[in-house]
């Protein structure tokens, strides 16, 4: 990220109401939003440029407060108990989901313990191979794995994360068996994948980017829907023939059960028009995010299909929280 961004990102100031905000309503002071996971990440700052148009638009400040832990848990059971009057607000993730989804989980549910408000974007992953694998598709990958069982080495940033429950997800839906090597963050398994210690990963696409761009990594499809706006010549894997097959890190606004309607749609409204915003999305852009524009009814159905989704690939793999 450039100075010019990161100073963006950093930035949540209040200034002049626009007018559509009529005086007294909500927010009346300032709204307290909770992200679960350190500084520097694409959700913190993706929710950072939206809090500054948020701020912009109300006149009162959008304040971000980090508090990383436990796959952002610790955050969200605090914020799911605070007051339900829209002054304090979580930032809901792929991970929330995946908390929830393995056996006898305490985690906090983004589907019962909380509603809700909208959705910020999304961060495709990409699946990336180092040179020395010799893979050149999808299918030689497939292929490969299935004459070797258990023999092709896979990175993730932890157990229970998006890039490692996107590998289970593939393994599964493509009938192979690869070997998991989990790491604490992208970071050391990115370096790991470069050096040749390990021959996979499925990455967000931004982190991997640079690097498939000088040809250190070899970059096979993305995870998305659709394809990624980073990288547009990248098929998906669904395109590729493995229908249903869609996973990314996404985040976006939800807020403690019992917050008034009335608060949640002008939320939701808010954030929608911020993402609408040609600063935002030249912000998101740059950072490799896709803006995602929702309804709280669809953010809603859009988390019920996560949670049941990411149950089945726990169950499936036999997978245990640490």
């Amino acid at each position: 990220m450039d100075r010019r961004h990161c100073l963006l990102a950093l930035a949540t100031v209040a200034v002049a109401p626009m007018p559509a905000w009529a005086q007294g309503a909500y927010p009346a002071r300032s709204v307290r939003v909770v992200i679960g996971f350190p500084p520097g990440s694409a959700t913190d700052v993706a929710t950072r440029f939206v809090a500054e148009s948020l701020a912009r638009r109300t006149g009162q400040p959008f304040v971000v407060e980090n508090r990383p832990g436990a796959a952002s848990n610790i955050a969200a059971r605090a914020v799911s108990s605070a007051a339900a009057d829209g002054y304090t607000l979580f930032i809901g993730t792929v991970a929330n989901t995946i908390n929830a989804g393995f056996p006898n989980s305490t985690a906090a549910d983004l589907s019962r313990d909380f509603v809700p408000v909208a959705m910020i974007g999304s961060v495709p992953n990409m699946l990336v191979v180092h040179p020395s694998l010799n893979v050149a598709s999808v299918d030689e990958l497939v292929r490969l794995a299935r004459s070797r069982p258990g023999d092709i080495t896979y990175a993730s940033s932890g157990n229970g994360t998006s890039p490692h429950l996107s590998a289970e997800l593939f393994s599964s839906m493509a009938g192979i068996r690869m070997t998991h090597v989990p790491y604490k963050g992208s970071s050391q398994a990115v370096t790991d994948l470069l050096g040749g210690q390990v021959q996979l990963m499925f990455s967000p696409a931004s982190t991997v980017l640079p690097h498939v761009r000088t040809g250190k990594l070899k970059g096979l499809a993305t995870t998305g829907a659709t394809r990624a706006a980073v990288a547009p010549d990248l098929a998906t894997i669904a395109e590729l023939g493995m229908k249903g097959f869609e996973t990314s890190v996404w985040f976006g606004v939800v807020a403690p059960p019992g917050t008034p309607a009335e608060v949640v749609t002008r939320l939701n409204a808010a954030v929608n028009a911020a993402l609408d915003a040609p600063d935002v999305q030249e912000q998101l852009r740059a950072n490799g995010i896709d803006a995602v524009k929702s309804s709280p009814e669809d953010f809603a159905r859009y988390i019920r299909s996560e949670s049941a989704k990411w149950a089945k690939v726990i169950q499936a793999a036999g997978l245990k929280p640490e």
